[in-house]
């Protein structure tokens, strides 16, 4: 039964014909986590708790950056360096004081996934890798929860939900993760500031139709848009069986992790002490100019080429955004023979 402040708090919610008071009642009721609370995390979590799903755990273990705000709407300069669960946290407690907010400040991988996720009714992936985004599909198949998906790629867009009423999972559409160099992210690649505010919302929009049981959900298909052109596709895919046979999680290693890394700290005390180390930047010239933290520039787009220009008996500390346009430079160096190459690990951004 709603009380009188609930029912004027959803009253637009109510009176549509498909929600009604006993589709509201079942909002109240649901328990959804977001993984991540990045890009796409901050309008699904603000729409959710403005819908008014009773419980919405957040979970991400990063901080703000001031790289962050472009996109990431809940943020402001004040909160730069603060952990993004608890500053998410109040402020979609101010949004609706009356839903429950559950933070888990750690970044998901395979030692807490299961225990983290086991709790809840619907998953939200808001991740920005692939390591992370196929370890909760695992994770989702394994404890028998759909997942809403999301994904944005400079300008454009992916919906999807995964593992709805034994449907299809992640892998029936994408079987394995991809190499490294097929894997930028948002760091590296950029995206344009309203893709992750209109992708979130949509996955948002699939959490409702999930929980009240309306509409079509997007399971087997996946919704594309273009943001450039506002076109849209939707793909239909089928299930396979051997997806869901899955009984444990692997770990699947982030895509820079092949590579030596070495930390900012470590990075400044190794130029101290030895001359002979050829810093590069491996970004777009535009991007060097913006900021960088010295060296030279040789963007990873004639990096096969311009390399040449390196002494391979000599070390070199490679440097990008995040850290995986420079694990791919890196990879190309040690093919040829350089011996000592390291990578600055979560590129300038983790600075």
């Amino acid at each position: 039964m709603l009380s009188k402040e609930e029912l004027a708090r959803y009253s637009k919610q109510i009176i549509l014909p498909e929600i009604r008071e006993a589709g509201q009642e079942k909002l109240l009721t649901a328990k959804v986590l977001v993984i991540g609370a990045g890009g796409l995390g901050c309008p699904v979590l603000q729409y959710l708790a403005a819908a008014g799903v009773g419980l919405l755990g957040i979970a991400d273990g990063d901080v703000v950056e001031i790289s962050n705000l472009q996109r990431q709407i809940l943020y402001n300069d004040s909160e730069i360096g603060q952990n993004k669960t608890h500053t998410t946290s109040k402020k979609i407690k101010a949004l609706n004081p009356n839903i429950r907010v559950q933070t888990h400040p750690v970044n998901i991988d395979n030692t807490n996934a299961l225990e983290i996720l086991k709790d809840y009714d619907i998953i939200v992936d808001g991740s920005d890798n692939f390591a992370t985004r196929y370890l909760v599909n695992d994770a989702c198949v394994i404890l028998n929860k759909p997942m809403v998906s999301g994904a944005i790629y400079k300008f454009e867009g992916q919906v999807s939900v995964f593992n709805y009423n034994n449907g299809p999972t992640y892998r029936c559409i994408f079987p394995e993760p991809p190499n490294t160099d097929e894997s930028p992210n948002c760091a590296d690649i950029g995206v344009i500031a309203t893709l992750p505010g209109i992708i979130g919302t949509i996955q948002a929009n699939e959490v409702i139709k999930v929980i009240t049981g309306i509409g079509e959900v997007l399971s087997g298909k996946l919704l594309v848009i273009d943001t450039l052109t506002m076109n849209t596709h939707l793909f239909h895919f089928k299930l396979n069986e051997a997806n869901r046979n899955i009984k444990q999680l692997r770990s699947i290693s982030p895509s820079c992790e092949t590579i030596i890394n070495i930390d900012y700290p470590g990075l400044k005390q190794l130029l101290k002490e030895d001359e002979t180390i050829q810093l590069v930047d491996v970004r777009e010239v535009e991007e060097h100019e913006i900021n960088n933290i010295g060296g030279m520039n040789i963007p990873v787009s004639v990096f096969e080429s311009g390399c040449s220009i390196l002494n391979a008996e000599q070390p070199v500390i490679l440097y990008c955004s995040s850290g995986v346009r420079s694990a791919h430079a890196a990879k190309i160096l040690l093919q040829k023979g350089f011996i000592k190459v390291l990578n600055l690990k979560n590129g300038i951004t983790g600075i």
